[in-house]
């Protein structure tokens, strides 16, 4: 199966104010020009079930264990209805997070066991890569690092936090840390890119990124 032929599956990662959502954008409309079928979508949310179980997340008090397995009973929807389907059809399927997430958030952000965090993420992703029996994970991802500071920064000029966004520095300091440990755990997966660095240049590092692997001229 040739390259364009093939499914590829990209996430965006990275603590809230990092500033993905234009880049996930402008990375779409790329692959798009060059006659690619895109799908893009998000965590938690994108199918209905999906979104529906985003907002309890959002907006609900919870205990860390109920968050995260809202959100992976959110993901096994995501996955069976849009990843996987997507792949299969050859899309790029590009999402704003994915499981690495929940390993930030829940896991680092709130202390939930790493080993809790892995049983779910068996329980959802293992059956899913077209029965090859691997656990389904992104061929690349891209993850948005900034001092949580600035973060806060640009947050504050945005919109109303929600749950997750009020969370003060220290909260985003340990997801941050979370984030720089599953990329030392998988450096042929992720690429860290600076988002303190102008548009322009995170931009270019995304690019290079994903030209680098061969999926976009």
């Amino acid at each position: 199966m040739s390259t364009q032929e093939q499914g590829v599956f990209i996430s965006f990662e990275g603590i809230d104010g990092a500033g993905k959502s234009s880049h996930i954008d402008a990375l779409a409309e790329q692959f798009r020009r060059d006659g690619r079928r895109v799908t893009v979508t998000r965590e938690p949310g994108g199918t209905p079930l999906a979104e529906q179980l985003r907002e309890l997340v959002l907006r609900q008090p919870m205990d860390s264990l109920t968050e995260a397995m809202l959100v992976f009973a959110a993901r096994r929807d995501h996955v069976v209805r849009v990843i996987v389907p997507g792949l299969r059809r050859g899309d790029v399927v590009i999402s704003d997070r994915f499981t690495d997430s929940s390993f930030a958030y829940q896991g680092g952000g709130q202390g939930l066991s790493a080993a809790v965090l892995q049983q779910l993420e068996h329980w959802v992703q293992h059956d899913a890569a077209a029965g090859d029996g691997e656990l389904l994970q992104p061929d690349l991802t891209l993850w948005f690092d900034l001092p949580p500071s600035q973060a806060a920064q640009r947050l504050a000029q945005a919109r109303s936090p929600d749950r997750f966004e009020a969370r003060g520095e220290d909260f985003f300091g340990r997801v941050r840390d979370a984030y720089a440990a599953r990329a030392r755990a998988a450096p042929a997966r992720f690429v860290r890119i600076d988002a303190a660095a102008a548009r322009e240049d995170v931009w270019q590092a995304v690019s290079t990124a994903v030209r680098a692997r061969g999926w976009m001229a």
